[in-house]
């Protein structure tokens, strides 16, 4: 039993330090409103900056 115990414990600190990594939907940078890339942020289309 203990070492059930034990063995849950290590493996539970060595996947504790694991991350998963997601990449950027946007190699280039998060896109921005102006004219001619189709892209207006949100309330911005209100204010006519677009």
């Amino acid at each position: 039993m203990k070492f059930l115990v034990l063995m849950f414990t290590l493996g539970a600190t060595l996947l504790g330090g694991c991350a998963y990594y997601v990449p950027d939907p946007y190699p280039g940078g998060h896109p921005q409103g102006g004219p001619g890339n189709n892209f207006c942020p949100p309330g911005q289309a209100k204010k006519g900056n677009c």
